[in-house]
């Protein structure tokens, strides 16, 4: 087999594509998903393990953990972005190395996906991409799930080097707030918590200033694939754009669908609502009264 590195088409690639090179040695496939659940403790999110393990994943598959493995478990809340070298080692956990190339799904909308891909990307990993449609259309497909455990193939050293302006952080949002920086604020979170309607935080709404870009607005419920048009934001093509949600997964997906669309300059603010919220003098709208 060559040696040379498995190149992509796209950072979006199809099942079809998929199929073709599962079993080539150079490539890694990860399932990023996670589930949330309503326990008595209240809401929570779980690792996708046991559905990746029981109902099926794409064959050779590895399981990637977001909860703690892709996260930063120290953190002060959900999902909190690990530094670089907790990435590298979390990377190379999974099979992840400089030969290597990777595509990510998830069993949900995308967002999952995304977020492992927005680390990765981030992180100054080029060879990344999504699978399009994600688990669920690789099983609309007919296509073939195995069950199980698959272990991460050794890997190498993995080098990376941090992509600094694809995050935003509490202190750059609240000078765009504030008038003293220039950007576009996108909400992805859902409809009712963008209203302050609904969430799960003591305080609701949204960020002065921010336009609504739910996820259903760059995914298509009915297949799971990213819509073929960018989502459409207030803001020239050369201006930033900050996205955030109620804790930087949704706010992935869209940030991922306007970069490959062309936008050059896209943020996701890591803390997003879940921080943002938790500062007392951090201005919310709400719409619900």
């Amino acid at each position: 087999m060559s040696t040379a590195r498995l190149e992509l088409p796209d950072s979006l690639v199809s099942t079809d594509w998929l199929a073709g090179h599962l079993d080539d040695e150079r490539l890694v496939v990860l399932d990023a998903s996670v589930v949330g659940a309503e326990t008595a403790a209240g809401f929570r999110w779980l690792s996708g393990l046991d559905a990746y393990l029981i109902d099926g994943h794409i064959p050779g598959a590895v399981f990637a953990d977001l909860l703690e493995e892709f996260s930063d478990s120290d953190g002060p809340y959900a999902f909190t972005r690990p530094d670089l070298f907790r990435l590298a080692e979390a990377a190379r956990s999974t099979g992840i190395d400089d030969t290597r190339t990777v595509v990510v799904f998830d069993s949900g909308l995308g967002q999952w996906a995304s977020r492992l891909w927005w680390l990765l990307a981030a992180g100054g990993l080029d060879r990344v991409a999504i699978l399009d449609g994600g688990l669920a259309k690789w099983k609309a497909e007919g296509r073939p799930l195995e069950t199980g455990f698959v272990a991460p193939r050794p890997a190498a050293s993995v080098t990376l080097a941090e992509r600094p302006s694809w995050w935003a952080d509490r202190a750059e949002v609240r000078r765009v707030v504030d008038g003293e920086a220039s950007a576009s604020l996108v909400c992805s979170a859902s409809r009712t918590d963008f209203t302050g309607e609904t969430g799960r935080r003591d305080r609701r709404g949204h960020i002065p200033g921010s336009v609504h870009v739910p996820l259903t607005a760059v995914v298509d419920r009915e297949t799971n694939a990213f819509l073929p048009d960018a989502p459409d934001v207030p803001a020239g093509p050369d201006e930033r754009v900050i996205a955030y949600c109620g804790g930087g997964i949704a706010a992935a997906a869209t940030a991922f669908a306007l970069r490959r669309a062309g936008r050059r300059d896209v943020a996701v603010y890591d803390g997003s609502l879940d921080e943002w919220s938790s500062l007392p003098d951090a201005p919310l709208v709400s719409l619900s009264a």
